[in-house]
């Protein structure tokens, strides 16, 4: 029973990604509409501009959602916080259904983003304290296979559904995931860093599913308990630095020793730390530069090259079904194989890809559809390790008091890494073609293959003060 829990509070909180993702791809079909001069839905056409604006600022919205999610959720708990995330997702829909202005609809878009930016963070804090280490890599995957499953939601809608009919399902996906979220219990990590010693037990027992007054539980809550207050990581007794830290931990705290180090100061000083997010961010960066958003973006242009008797609406579906398959397997080997080998695999088969895909459209030898074969091929194999892996580490690769902080910076670094790709994607193509700039991703792949072998430490099955000791020793090879 305590499984089904935490597959219950995760669903709950990857909604977030689902609604995420069909706020991304909506701008693909109603575009269109907006621009028309015969539009029915606003009172003016769009602009070049505002056209532009529509796409992007979502963006900029979540750069801002993700700088606030930590002190919702920090201040508010993780059930209450996703709460108040997730009304920025109805209220824009809503406005942007009964609005003819295209002013009103980019304020929405903005404010949607905040949400979408927030959600990030969210999502992966809240499944990290809750998880167990058996099932932590499969419900750490949720939040990206959420994502694609809502492309994919939002790809079938434009293709079927009037554009009213679309707002309505947007909004019953936002009343769902608020109605979810309403429902779950709130994490014992939350709890037991509030002082409410007792309400941590019992969510404890909620998650494990065994009795509030059982061995296990007791347990797990006097680990917690050690883990929280103060905070301590498991750290070799010989490391200098680890002295260094313990020692301003120590002088940190009041005599009652309730006062802990700041999470900003622990990640400078604590070893374990500092490895964790050198690590993580190296992966996540790597990610977002094997060229995946600007696939994204540009599938429909892509896909019109490669095979152009094919529907467009056809190829967006195809599309994100193989970007929802790539991430379920993803979901499903993640706790079997290791997170190390999937990253591994991922980024060969990706660089790869890219090669033959530059190769191919470089010099034309072969039908078109073979690119357009590889560039799914391409998406799938991302989706398994490379464009995962690095969330799963994220959500697992900390102890609880920086794993807020660590996931805001990370998560805002991310959201202007896909702004600069994007913005710099057209350029590239105009000076080294589709081809050159498969090139140029496969680069990053490359060096994506050299940062898991040489810097990450496979976590598969360990707890969160393991992993902080194999970074460590990780670091020391």
């Amino acid at each position: 029973m305590g499984k089904l829990h935490q597959c219950y509070t995760t669903l709950a909180c990857v909604f977030g990604s689902l609604i995420s993702a069909s706020l991304s791809v909506w701008p693909s079909y109603t575009l269109a509409e907006f621009t028309s001069n015969s539009t029915t839905v606003l009172s003016a056409p769009m602009s070049t501009f505002e056209a532009s604006l529509l796409g992007s600022l979502p963006a900029l919205g979540a750069m801002v959602g993700t700088m606030m999610a930590g002190m919702i959720i920090d201040g508010l708990g993780r059930k209450n916080g996703g709460l108040v995330i997730a009304m920025p997702y109805l209220l824009s829909w809503l406005v942007i259904d009964l609005t003819s202005s295209s002013l009103v609809v980019l304020i929405c878009r903005f404010a949607a983003g905040i949400s979408t930016g927030a959600a990030s963070v969210h999502a992966p804090i809240f499944i990290s304290e809750v998880a167990e280490e058996s099932i932590r890599g499969m419900l750490s995957s949720g939040p990206i296979a959420a994502y694609c499953i809502g492309a994919m939601l939002s790809y079938v809608m434009g293709w079927t559904l009037t554009y009213q009919y679309i707002n309505w399902c947007n909004m019953a996906l936002c009343i769902t995931y608020i109605i979810l979220l309403a429902s779950v219990r709130e994490s014992p990590v939350y709890l037991m860093r509030k002082n409410r010693e007792e309400d941590a037990r019992q969510a404890i027992a909620h998650y494990r599913g065994g009795s509030a007054d059982s061995k296990a539980v007791m347990e797990e809550l006097s680990l917690l308990k050690q883990r929280v207050q103060p905070a301590r990581e498991m750290l070799p007794i010989n490391d200098t630095e680890v002295e260094k830290a313990e020692k301003e931990m120590l002088n940190d705290h009041d005599v009652d020793g309730k006062k802990k180090m700041p999470s900003y100061k622990m990640l400078m000083v604590s070893p374990s730390s500092r490895r964790a997010f050198i690590v993580v961010g190296a992966v996540i960066s790597t990610q977002v530069m094997m060229g995946m958003v600007p696939v994204q973006v540009y599938a429909k242009d892509i896909f019109t090259q490669a095979a152009p008797s094919l529907s467009s609406h056809l190829c967006s579906v195809l599309f994100a079904l193989v970007l929802m398959g790539g991430s379920m397997s993803s979901a499903l080997f993640s706790d079997k194989l290791g997170r190390k080998p999937l990253l591994l695999a991922s980024a060969i088969t990706v660089g790869i890809c890219l090669v033959a895909m530059g190769f191919f459209m470089q010099t034309n030898i072969a039908p078109p559809a073979v690119s357009a074969i590889l560039i799914l091929f391409y998406c799938f194999a991302f989706m398994l390790g490379a464009g995962t892996v690095p969330y799963i580490l994220l959500a697992e690769g900390f102890v609880a008091e920086v794993q807020s902080l660590a996931s805001m910076i990370l998560m805002e670094w991310v959201w202007l890494l896909n702004f600069l790709i994007l913005a710099i994607f057209p350029y590239m193509v105009q000076f080294f073609g589709v081809h050159g700039s498969f090139y140029c991703f496969a680069v990053f792949a490359v060096v994506d293959v050299l940062i898991a072998v040489f810097m990450v430490p496979e976590t598969k099955g360990l707890t969160k003060e393991q992993i902080q000791q194999a970074f460590l020793e990780r670091r020391k090879k």
